[in-house]
């Protein structure tokens, strides 16, 4: 394939580096880098040479210059805060730049319409990064649950904890109206694995959702989920918080453990290069997983009701910064 030219919105962030790497990976190069910040220094392990922008403006303008000069940015990377999403996707569409942004592609239903309806006006693409559908463990899953006979709905446990300090309550991704919560913000992946594995969502209930925790349960077509997602190391179970590690990550279908913490590094690399074959994960792909978020942002809690995650029935933390 041809070398394209790539630009990046959102280079200071904790997940551009991967999209640095996997533009390298696939033999491409990032011509231009945007973000407030100018904590960029990652820049110089991947695309020293790189015209890098702290103002929007002259990131535009340098970009309109590119085309001028016909070397046009061909591809636009987004990496910049949840709710910036949607204005830099249309810019790139705007542009005449196909598009990849990371998770969540936007936070509402309806900005996903629109979002169609521009790329089907420009002729350009948006491709959302959905990594664990590549990922192995998981492909070898969904074949097997594609082969199977069983008409049982699987039982399914989801947990995903993944401590936080306060700077996260400071930040943007405290806020709710930006980040799209807890269940958006560390859970969108996760949901649409098992929308993807198992079928759309036909009964969706919050037991629990706060600043730091979410839990619920959904019923997809072949599967019943309890999920509980958190960022406070408080709720990790003590045999984790014992070994020190600050994250924990565990699926369990009918009781068996599903093995997917391994094979991570690569995940974007394969992205990138399903994308450039044509095979990336477009808008209608994205669109389940933002409704169900969308939903549970939403919702009123229930309590605990029903058939709920063990983790549910923590104490709840109290807020770093309120009384």
């Amino acid at each position: 394939m041809p070398l394209k030219n790539f630009a990046l919105i959102g280079a200071a962030g904790y997940v551009a580096p991967r999209h640095m790497e996997a533009i390298r990976n696939t033999g491409n190069q990032l011509v231009a880098a945007l973000d407030k910040n100018d904590s960029v220094g990652v820049l110089d392990r991947y695309f020293p040479q790189t015209d890098f922008f702290v103002e929007f403006e002259r990131f535009d303008r340098h970009l309109d210059k590119l085309k001028r000069a016909g070397t046009p940015v061909e591809m636009i990377s987004i990496c910049s805060p949840n709710y910036l999403h949607d204005a830099h996707i249309r810019f790139g569409l705007r542009y005449g730049a196909d598009v990849i942004c990371e998770k969540p592609l936007v936070l509402n239903p309806w900005n996903v319409d629109a979002l169609a309806e521009q790329e089907a006006e420009k002729g350009q693409k948006v491709y959302n990064i959905l990594q664990l559908r590549l990922h192995p463990s998981i492909l070898a899953l969904r074949e097997k649950i594609n082969s199977a006979a069983s008409e049982q709905p699987a039982d399914i446990e989801l947990t995903y904890i993944t401590s936080r300090g306060h700077w996260y309550y400071a930040s943007w991704k405290g806020e709710t109206a930006k980040s799209g919560g807890i269940a958006t913000n560390i859970g969108i992946h996760f949901f649409d694995m098992l929308i993807w594995l198992f079928g759309a969502v036909q009964h969706n209930v919050v037991h629990v959702h706060t600043h730091d925790r979410a839990a619920g349960f959904l019923e997809l077509e072949r599967a019943r989920v309890r999920w509980f997602l958190s960022i406070n190391p408080e709720t990790l179970p003590e045999i984790v918080r014992e070994k020190g590690q600050r994250t924990y990550r565990h699926l369990a279908i009918d009781g068996d453990a599903v093995e997917f913490s391994d094979g991570f590094t690569d995940l974007h690399t394969k992205s990138y290069e399903a994308i450039l074959a044509g095979k990336g994960f477009g808008i209608d792909a994205a669109r389940p997983a933002i409704q169900v978020v969308h939903d549970i942002r939403h919702q009123e809690t229930v309590g605990l009701k029903g058939d709920y995650h063990p983790l549910a029935a923590l104490p709840l933390g109290r807020h770093p910064f309120r009384l």
